[in-house]
């Protein structure tokens, strides 16, 4: 028997939907999932310790012959939720912002709104595991996934990071996609596909199956996150790499 294709979605609500479908899926019997945060998740497949990650995009240019696999991925035209720089003060008088250590696509999408949009100079300090404890005062921070979601009833002033991204461009933006650092069979990736695209049709008991009393998932799953990586988030997923790698 040939070796499971390991494969690493993240750990976060977003990917449920696409799970759903991927563990009710025939395409089980070929693989082993190991799930973890998005920094983690792309520092495997760069280290070939895994074969295939709902990859942050920052980091595709960083795997050795990377290549997007499905139709499938996590992305949002405007607001996302989940991907805010809080604060307690406006964001002329932001001094500092805490970077999250979780993901290095929001904080370069961080970096690259304060400045091409918000025309802002700050410092920069890299996030400790309680940093959230610290947005206070001028100083901000960016905060991603189910850790945000918790905290946007919390402070005065949240800036949704895809919405700046959508004002700046007039793009969607792309956080992750199915990126495999290998050839994968043709078969494997048409049903893995499929799993992804059949998850999507069970959003409702996808919200039932997590509790989650901070934000409306079914609004969530069906507004904020939008999960088909049609031409236009393909193009505005180029239009951050190009930015960030130029």
């Amino acid at each position: 028997m040939s070796a499971k294709i390991k494969v690493a979605p993240v750990s976060y609500l977003n990917t449920k939907p696409l799970l759903y479908g991927i563990e009710r899926s025939e395409v089980m019997n070929s693989i082993e999932l190991v799930a973890d945060y998005p920094a983690n998740v792309a520092g495997a497949l760069q280290r070939g310790d895994i074969d295939l990650a709902l990859l942050p995009v920052a980091a595709i240019p960083t795997i050795p012959n990377a290549q997007i696999i499905t139709d499938y991925g996590i992305a949002s035209d405007g607001n996302v939720a989940s991907v805010c720089i809080f604060s307690m003060v406006p964001m002329e008088e932001i001094e500092t912002v805490y970077l999250d250590y979780q993901s290095r696509t929001s904080v370069r999408l961080a970096q690259l709104l304060l400045e091409k949009l918000w025309k802002k100079k700050v410092v920069f300090k890299p996030a400790t595991e309680n940093y959230i404890d610290y947005i206070n005062g001028t100083t901000a921070g960016v905060i991603i996934g189910d850790r945000a979601l918790k905290q946007l009833t919390n402070f005065d002033y949240i800036y949704d990071l895809a919405k700046g991204w959508k004002e700046l461009t007039g793009l969607p933006f792309v956080f992750a996609a199915w990126v495999a650092n290998k050839q994968l069979p043709q078969e494997f990736i048409t049903a893995f596909n499929a799993a992804n695209a059949e998850g999507l049709k069970h959003i409702d008991e996808v919200v039932a199956q997590n509790p989650f009393p901070y934000y409306d998932l079914h609004t969530y799953y069906t507004e904020n996150i939008h999960y088909l990586l049609d031409e236009e988030k393909k193009k505005g997923m180029q239009k951050f790499l190009e930015l960030i790698h130029p």
